[in-house]
């Protein structure tokens, strides 16, 4: 008599191994996981759109010999003296303390080769930071942490953080181990205190409170600086639209895919929209506005190529932001520490625990002995060439799309793979004429 086959293994879907570990280390600990990355579940994204290169009823551009333009002014509105950034590609505020100063002063090395923006990030400016950048946009957090008017004159924008992408409507979080004495003096800390930022601003509580305070800004910058704000994908429409009436001359939208700074896991991947999903209603809230174009919008959360700042651009899009891609590009998460990031439990790739101050690649840390890893000469010029190439990929997309600058890319010039980015980004489905949520559209 033939034996029973074993029957195979069945995993759940609901619960699968990384659930069960999760509920097997709070069951263990009592305490919520606390990481960076970004939302790691996979979400519909610039990957489920196309462009419809010109042929026949289009007509491209000849490869170099035609020019695209990509250059983006920033605070036209209001600002006596705009940005002008030669890419559409910035650098998304990270703070001293979650970075080291090297870090920072790479990032400025890189943005000002590449001739683009860095943004300082919560707890303050740096001298290295200030010195290296080109253009550097000053925040102002619900923190306050490292403020004061002297730097706010010093820089040449000023961006108002509403929220963040990975986690809109919380605060951040930074570790005792990674508030040194030159941190802690700057943010007036404690040493080695673990250090958590509000979740809203102090002195206002709406729109017309914010308002009362870009006024001031503007006053003690002699309206020279344009004022940006900075709100996380929740509800895109209301806050860009609100943003704007306040006096808005750039909204930066993040989505929750982006996010170097830690905070709980749930924050990360349950709360928020994915960039694609909040990119057409902040259009959307600019054009009933009158103020598309006028009112400058940065994108970010998940940028990591040209056809992702080409795709932001073509759905109403001023410029894209990045940060992860930024630290990457440094050199984190390289596979030259794979040895170390395995005794960190963890590999090459996936290490998000940039919270602790342990990163091998010198990037993530106030460890001196790991910071002088990072050269900043070195990572600033990584910087400077990954953002050409992203700013040549972009271009190359526009130049096949017939756009002899790449804000003439559209909508129009876009189709989506699947159902569900078709009605985000609303572009037609593949193959269709069908926006789903439409009128007037069919298959």
């Amino acid at each position: 008599m033939d034996a029973t086959p074993p029957t195979t293994p069945r995993p759940s879907a609901t619960f699968d191994e990384y659930s069960l570990s999760e509920i097997r280390r709070a069951a263990a600990t009592g305490l919520y996981d606390i990481r960076g990355f970004g939302a790691k579940r996979k979400v519909p994204h610039f990957d489920d759109l196309l462009f419809l290169g010109a042929s026949v009823s289009r007509y491209p551009l000849e490869g170099y010999r035609e020019k695209c333009g990509t250059d983006v002014w920033l605070g036209t509105r209001f600002a006596e003296k705009p940005v002008h950034i030669k890419i559409p590609v910035t650098i998304a505020g990270m703070s001293f303390g979650s970075l080291s100063a090297r870090a920072k002063e790479a990032l400025g090395r890189g943005a000002t080769l590449a001739g683009t923006s860095t943004t300082t990030g919560d707890g303050g400016m740096t001298e290295e930071e200030r010195h290296h950048s080109q253009i550097l946009v000053y925040q102002v957090l619900p923190s306050r942490y490292g403020m004061n008017p002297d730097d706010l004159r010093r820089a040449d924008a000023i961006e108002i953080v509403i929220g963040q992408g990975s986690k809109p409507g919380g605060g951040g979080m930074l570790l005792g181990q990674k508030i040194s004495d030159r941190v802690a003096e700057m943010r007036t800390l404690p040493t080695g205190i673990d250090q958590r930022s509000a979740c809203r601003h102090p002195d206002w509580t709406g729109p017309d409170d914010l308002e009362i305070k870009i006024q001031e800004l503007r006053e003690i910058t002699d309206w020279q600086k344009p004022i940006y704000i900075k709100i996380g994908a929740s509800r895109p429409y209301y806050d860009t639209a609100l943003a704007v009436k306040a006096g808005a001359d750039v909204v930066v939208l993040d989505g929750m895919q982006g996010g170097t700074a830690a905070t709980q896991e749930v924050f990360i991947e349950h709360v928020g929209l994915p960039i694609l999903g909040a990119i057409r209603p902040a259009v959307q809230a600019l054009q009933d506005l009158g103020m598309h174009r006028k009112v400058q919008l940065i994108v970010s959360g998940g940028i990591r190529s040209g056809a992702d700042v080409a795709k932001a651009l073509a759905l109403g899009a001023d410029a894209a932001s990045i940060g992860t891609a930024a630290l990457i590009a440094l050199g984190d998460n390289d596979p030259a520490f794979e040895a170390e990031y395995h005794k960190l439990g963890t590999t090459a790739g996936c290490y998000d625990d940039w919270h602790e101050g342990r990163d091998p690649a010198g990037i993530t840390t106030q460890d001196p002995v790991l910071a002088a890893r990072l050269d900043p000469t070195l990572g600033g010029r990584r910087l400077a060439n990954y953002l050409t190439v992203l700013t040549l990929e972009t271009q190359t997309v526009a130049r096949a799309c017939g756009k002899s600058h790449v804000h003439n890319l559209e909508p129009e010039d876009l189709v989506a793979l699947t159902v569900e980015a078709a009605a985000m980004a609303q572009v037609p489905l593949a193959g269709t004429n069908w926006i789903p949520g439409k009128e007037g559209s069919s298959f």
